[in-house]
């Protein structure tokens, strides 16, 4: 289980993993109701993390995966090293930009591992 980042008004939801272990961190792009995944075209996110006062951006890739048939360009899943949050385990965090069927949401902000939901 992830950490929710609701977008627009529950338009859409990005759901954060944080493997401390491996220290990646994936992103899930999925519908309003977190039941489906939703594939984008953009081959990358940036997320800008906050950890003790030092800023650092993450750039996520996104994954190409040969059983869903989704590519680069064509993809629910994003994922790259998680730099210092790896280690702190809890962030503040701004996902730069994002565009999901035509709608691009910019400098959403979020905790991690709480998320963005104002009544949680």
């Amino acid at each position: 289980m992830g950490t929710p980042v609701e977008l627009g008004r529950e338009d859409y939801h990005v759901e954060l993993v944080l493997d401390r272990e491996s220290g990646l961190l994936q992103v899930y792009v999925l519908d309003g109701e977190m039941e489906n995944f939703v594939r984008c075209q953009a081959p990358s996110i940036e997320i800008r993390t906050t950890v003790g006062g030092r800023e650092e951006t993450l750039v996520l890739k996104a994954v190409p995966n040969s059983e869903t048939g989704e590519t680069v360009g064509d993809t629910a899943l994003y994922q790259g090293p998680a730099g210092v949050a790896k280690a702190a385990g809890t962030f503040e965090g701004v996902l730069r930009e994002i565009t999901i069927r035509g709608t691009t949401y910019t400098d959403v902000k979020f905790s991690f591992p709480k998320g963005n939901d104002p009544e949680s």
